[in-house]
């Protein structure tokens, strides 16, 4: 397969947040299609789109109930169609999410099992009498047992990774995976470019089920040992490849977690199951299983992080580099210490992760510098894992106050909040009443102001976009290689990017001190910087507080 999106640039929507075309307070595909010309000037190659499938929304549409239709909220298949043609007018790529693990309980296919579980659709799950006992002690990802009741027929239990309402589906039964294959086919051949797909490790369980040793007073243990220790999980994405991907040369993107060192190179080698897959280091930085024990995180453990994710993968393949998503709060208040949260800091935060080999990822409002939501009741919060989070911090013995306070810091909802446009009513995102609350800083950040301001983060963001597209540079930005420098040096991230004959240095003054440092060269040219001015004599720089260049140097 060819590697044409290797130059490119990636923008994930949260639909629902996005922008309204209609009133009715919900982001719709309409509304992204009247944003196209502001994504494109951005500079947006890809769209990752998240879940806009026919859904109850128990988990945010990721409980998809029909794989080939379009919520109502969203729109219609038709409105899709429209949307890839205007992107294809804009040579622009659609990815959407593939959610194959679980499904919904109200797919077909569940409602099915659950009135005949010996029937063929009883085995596109995994369902077990009830007078066998539970087969495994394993704790889900929102809290609680994989294990429940079959709906409608109790003397059966049925497996869901997450909530109850999201059965795991059997990949062990080529009948199902014949039925998602079938699936796939039709997205791509409707004209989606690839596929983000989500939650893809858990798909392979280590069977037969049993239990682990508990980690926890109730007696469970975290699903991630069921991760960890299955086996065999290449066959499926190996077919996957071959039965779909393969015949379009589509862009995949896995949610590759808790990998096999020596899995790396079949995931996203040369001839791997995906083109590429999520960097996910920075976010595990600082956590635990329970949100009240997270660390915050340094700026030492980001450099460390980084870097050892860099020389992890230098000689096998592409990463894709973020530094949020709809599943984590802002990266701008979680990897930019406590006090130090200004637009200087938040451009450079953006370069330091933008320009590591790899492709970037870009996630909606990312781009302005939006910020965690204060929320100040859990009635504020939607996602049931941050609600979860509270639950579990009260039964360890937390203040309602403590326990809301770390839940909402790191809540998911920080990142769903709807999308800043304009100082505007409602941060221009509806004329209607919006389905979620509005951050109230949107007064301060929001894009109509920053597209107005040169000094903005929104257009260091188009600069650094501009930049890395530069064919001038394409042998350093998108083919050079990665090598670090300053390593041990207190709150300085610095790399080289490598190409023919030169190297460009990003070098950021990660603190809110001043600092002057001695460069190995004296730099020829300045390819960026996130100020006005630099102090730079011969081969002797000194940076203010938070101050990001790109250096460029010829051998």
């Amino acid at each position: 397969m060819s590697q044409w999106w290797k130059d490119k640039i990636i923008y994930q929507i949260w639909p629902k947040s996005f922008n309204d075309s209609n009133g009715d307070g919900i982001g719709d595909i309409q509304g992204i299609v009247e944003r196209l010309d502001y994504l494109k000037e951005l500079g947006v190659d890809i769209i990752w789109l998240s879940p806009v499938y026919a859904s109850p929304f128990v988990d945010q549409g990721y409980d998809i109930s029909d794989y080939q239709s379009i919520h109502p909220a969203f729109g219609t298949i038709q409105d899709m169609d429209y949307l890839l043609r205007e992107m294809e007018k804009r040579n622009m790529y659609l990815i959407m999410d593939l959610v194959v693990n679980h499904c919904s309980d109200e797919h077909i296919w569940f409602k099915k099992a659950c009135r005949d579980p010996l029937s063929i659709y009883g085995k596109y799950f995994y369902i077990v009498p009830k007078k066998d006992g539970i087969p495994s002690n394993v704790r889900g990802y929102f809290g609680g047992s994989v294990w429940d009741e079959l709906p409608g027929n109790p003397d059966y239990l049925y497996y869901h990774s997450f909530h109850k309402r999201q059965p795991d589906l059997n990949w062990e039964n080529p009948f199902l995976r014949k039925e998602v294959y079938y699936m796939i086919d039709w997205w791509l051949k409707r004209g989606v470019a690839g596929f983000r797909i989500d939650a893809i490790m858990n798909i392979k369980k280590d069977l037969p089920f049993h239990n682990y040793e508990a980690d926890r007073e109730d007696g469970m243990a975290s699903i991630l040992n069921v991760v960890q220790a299955s086996e065999g999980i290449g066959d499926f994405l190996a077919e996957m490849k071959r039965e779909t991907f393969e015949k379009y040369d589509a862009f995949t993107v896995g949610e590759v977690f808790h990998e096999k060192e020596s899995e790396l190179e079949d995931f996203v080698g040369t001839d791997g199951y995906f083109s590429t897959m999520f960097d996910f280091g920075p976010e595990l930085i600082g956590k635990a299983d329970v949100c009240y024990e997270y660390a915050e995180v340094t700026p030492k453990d980001y450099k460390e992080t980084i870097f050892a994710s860099q020389k992890r993968m230098e000689s096998i393949g592409l990463l894709a580099n973020i530094i949020e998503n709809h599943d984590e709060m802002r990266g701008v208040s979680r990897y930019i210490p406590e006090g130090d949260l200004c637009d200087a800091s938040k451009k450079a935060l953006a370069a330091v992760y933008f320009f590591l080999k790899g492709i970037p990822v870009i996630y909606q409002g990312q781009e302005i510098g939006m910020e965690n939501c204060p929320f100040q009741d859990l009635s504020e919060i939607e996602d049931v894992s941050t609600i979860n989070d509270y639950k579990v911090a009260l039964e360890a013995g937390l203040s309602e106050e403590e326990a809301f306070r770390c839940a909402a810091r790191y809540s998911r909802d920080n990142a769903r909040t709807p999308m800043q446009w304009s100082d505007d009513i409602n941060a221009g995102f509806t004329n209607g009443s919006p389905w979620f609350g509005i951050n109230p800083d949107y007064k301060r950040i929001n894009a109509r102001e920053q597209l107005a301001d040169e000094h903005s983060v929104l257009q260091f963001y188009q600069k650094m976009i501009r930049l890395r597209k530069d064919p001038d540079y394409e042998d350093i930005f998108v083919e050079g290689k990665f090598e670090p420098l300053y390593e041990d040096v207190d709150n300085v991230i610095a790399y080289y990017r490598i190409g023919e004959g030169r190297r460009a240095l990003l070098l950021s003054n990660y603190q809110r001190q001043e600092r002057e440092l001695v460069l190995p060269v004296k730099p020829e040219c300045i390819l960026l910087n996130n100020m006005d001015h630099i102090t730079l004599d011969g081969n002797r720089i000194r940076l203010k507080g938070y101050q990001t260049v790109i250096l460029l140097e010829t051998n």
